[in-house]
């Protein structure tokens, strides 16, 4: 009988250690619990620090859901004292460490890259200045359907808007903030990110550092022996190299932003599935690698490339309240890592808008670079340029749009002189911003100062 009883254990103790083992070689031990407890930490860590917002809160809306029913194994602990966020399955397992620094935000720390604790860049103290254009609204809008449009954005059916802002002409005509946000409150834009390195690419061909069609620009894929892969061909999202983004937890996408302490190396070694250019796949690898290609024109750590980004662009658009996050090399995270307030992701807009200029004339990219980041993609279905998109939702000619995970988007309607931003925590339903920025372009168009033209000397509607 011990002999039975002590060859069954014996299986036993095979058949988890078996099992033990294919967990953890698995997709779902080496990528997808560990991305589960890493974007818990992480989005903990920067939304609390951040963006300001309650733990629990920040949890319940953004991350939670994600996770599904293994969210209640997912734990966090928050240092306040320190900044640290650790997160781990069960506390204990699969455990990821996030660290905070004061305007640098936060970073998934795996000890494996150089990284700086102590490293700060402290944003500006000063009020965002920018009011309402109660007069300018009521002459260029119908207030009673703009109101009305900004309050079914918040309508309270799980989209979870959590900030709307509306400029016209660069003036604010509207917006509004959920419990708890306020005009300043940075929140994540997710893949609107990618619209950042696009503009930052024009910065530096408005000063004549770069030539995005020159081939040896990324120091990563010049590494990795793929010289012939442009900044052009990134930012496009033509690189050819493979990387799918499913955001499921289990794809390289997850694997990059969650287990991997240098992004720009893994996303330059994937396999190569096409020549460059030849092939559209939308992966944040490829803006990662574009945006790695910009840093050395912007400084050496993190702080200094941060410094002048603010010299070059946050602070003449007044983005004040702006925060773009690093990996643990200290490569900016350009595919999804800004937060910024709603204010400021409109000034971004806003800077395509007035022809890429600053409010005080400053030329900040190319006048025509709208052109180059709307101009569709080949095999994009044309709805896709250079980090902005162009699908059809029913908005005027020339809409180009921010668009990230979770329903952020900003429209950009020159046309109409409009941004439109709507940010929120919207998971696995509509997030309502489309019908947000047809409901404002009508009220635009059914402004009291187009009531006394007749058809012939009205304005060219799109």
């Amino acid at each position: 009988m011990k002999r039975i009883l002590g060859g069954a254990a014996a299986l036993v103790g095979v058949a988890v250690l078996g099992g033990v083992i294919w967990l953890n070689t698995s997709d779902i031990g080496r990528i997808y619990l560990p991305s589960g407890t890493g974007i818990t930490a992480k989005q903990t860590c920067s939304l609390t620090f951040v963006s300001g917002l309650d733990a629990e809160r920040a949890r319940a809306l953004y991350t939670d859901p994600l996770l599904g029913d293994v969210a209640g194994l997912v734990t966090t602990d928050i240092n306040y004292e320190t900044g640290v966020v650790t997160g781990g399955v069960l506390g204990a397992l699969w455990r990821q460490r996030v660290v905070f620094r004061e305007g640098l935000g936060c970073t998934v720390v795996h000890g494996s890259g150089d990284f700086d604790p102590d490293a700060a860049a402290p944003l500006s103290s000063a009020p965002d200045t920018m009011v309402l254009d109660a007069d300018h609204r009521a002459e260029w809008f119908d207030e009673t359907a703009l109101q009305a449009a900004i309050d079914e954005a918040f309508a309270e059916d799980g989209r979870n808007t959590l900030g709307v802002v509306v400029l016209h002409e660069g003036r604010l005509v509207a917006e509004r903030y959920a419990e708890g946000v306020t005009a300043e409150t940075p929140l994540h834009g997710w893949s609107m990110t990618k619209s950042l390195a696009a503009t930052v690419a024009g910065i530096l061909v408005q000063r004549g550092l770069i030539d995005i069609e020159a081939e040896g620009q990324v120091p990563a894929l010049a590494a990795a022996g793929r010289p012939e892969i442009t900044v052009d061909d990134l930012l496009r999202m033509t690189g050819g190299l493979a990387g799918y983004e499913l955001n499921d937890g289990t794809d390289p996408n997850s694997d990059m932003l969650f287990t991997e302490s240098d992004m720009a190396r893994f996303a330059a070694t994937r396999d190569v599935i096409a020549a460059p250019g030849e092939r559209w796949d939308y992966q944040s690898g490829n803006t990662i690698l574009a945006g790695s290609a910009l840093e050395p024109y912007l400084g050496d750590t993190v702080p200094e490339k941060i410094a002048t980004l603010r010299d070059w662009l946050f602070e003449p658009l007044g983005m004040n309240r702006t925060v773009l996050e690093a990996d643990e090399t200290g490569t900016l995270q350009w595919s999804s890592y800004m937060y910024a307030s709603a204010r400021d992701w409109a000034r971004l807009g806003q800077l395509y808008i007035d022809g890429g200029r600053a409010p005080d004339g400053t030329q900040i990219i190319p006048e025509d670079w709208i052109a180059y980041v709307s101009a569709p993609t080949p095999g994009s279905d044309e709805i896709y340029g250079s980090g902005y998109w162009m699908y059809d939702v029913g908005l005027p000619e020339g809409t180009f749009i921010m668009n990230g995970f979770q329903g952020q988007l900003g429209y950009i309607i020159p046309s109409e002189g409009l941004v439109i931003v709507r940010l929120g925590a919207t998971n696995f339903r509509r997030d309502g911003g489309p019908e947000l920025a047809r409901a404002v372009v009508a009220a635009r168009r059914a402004a009291p100062e187009r009531l006394g033209f007749d058809d012939a000397a009205a304005p060219e509607q799109n």
